[in-house]
């Protein structure tokens, strides 16, 4: 089996749950191989996403870790086989492979919630407030690296109007909708947007005012995707050199919390709605 040269993020979080299996059991890599019966390279490479694993080997290796988590080991399962080759890869050579992986992530996610404090979220975005983004990164981004950006955004977004879409839940604070991006007409356009989406099913938008004060997490972006059991959720992180995903299960867990804290001080779906509209008619 040749050895893959460029795994993703989905493969190599595969990987990672493979040692993490082993290592929980106890066992060295020599070990697991010597059950196994394969050589030690060989669960180096499975474990490095260098080349797959099938269902069967799987459930091998999991038997022989002691694993009775059969909800893991199914999730697992789910993971193998061929990647999937979705519309993210024409963008593959011409944008940084943390922004494709984030795309396959969307794509594999059941539940995405997200909290902004001094930006709208990527998938709420138009197109015009995104170009401003995009024209103000240090470096500074040439024209068709913009135009590549502001299309790969525009199109991460057909996540949420797809068949059957994830449950989707933005938190915003109000300093990030009152920030006026591209001037009024567009900050207004903006506005109504969000107001569109809120009202769309399985969407839920939720607003924190000024009036809230100090809050846990204030000050950064968080992107929860909920994956097929919580083992397998991951956190993507915005910072200055590209997105930073997290999937340890203690800082899960802080996650997992900081989100239910922050969602209990934001104004309600429906107030939130009010809050906008209102934003509207002040711009």
């Amino acid at each position: 089996m040749p050895l893959r040269s460029a795994p993703t993020a989905r493969q190599l979080r595969f990987g990672v749950e493979l040692r993490r299996l082993r290592e929980r059991a106890g066992l060295t890599s020599t070990e697991a191989g010597q059950l196994l019966g394969i050589k030690q390279s060989q669960v180096s490479n499975m474990e490095g996403a260098r080349f797959g694993v099938s269902p069967e080997r799987l459930r091998a290796m999991a038997r022989h870790y002691s694993c009775s988590d059969n909800a893991l080991i199914d999730a697992l399962i789910g993971m193998t086989g061929e990647r999937k080759r979705g519309w993210w890869e024409e963008y593959r050579e011409i944008l940084p492979a943390s922004l494709i992986d984030l795309c396959e992530l969307e794509h594999h996610g059941l539940k995405l919630r997200t909290a902004h404090t001094s930006h709208i979220p990527g998938l709420l975005q138009i197109a015009d407030h995104a170009r401003e983004i995009f024209l103000h990164m240090v470096p500074a981004y040439t024209p068709p690296e913009v135009e590549h950006r502001i299309s790969h955004r525009v199109k991460r977004q057909t996540v949420l109007y797809q068949d059957d879409p994830p449950p989707y839940q933005a938190i915003i604070h109000e300093a990030a909708l009152r920030m006026q991006f591209g001037g009024r007409a567009v900050a207004v356009r903006q506005l109504r947007h969000l107001l569109d989406m809120s009202e769309r099913d399985r969407i839920t938008i939720q607003v924190i005012p000024f009036s809230a004060g100090a809050y846990p997490g204030a000050g950064q972006s968080i992107y929860y995707v909920h994956g097929p059991v919580p083992q397998l959720d991951t956190v993507q992180l915005d910072q200055a050199h590209g997105p930073k995903y997290v999937d340890a299960q203690a800082e899960l867990e802080v996650y997992r919390l900081l989100l239910e804290r922050v969602e209990a001080i934001a104004l309600t779906p429906d107030a939130s709605r009010k809050f906008i509209h209102d934003i509207v008619q002040d711009v």
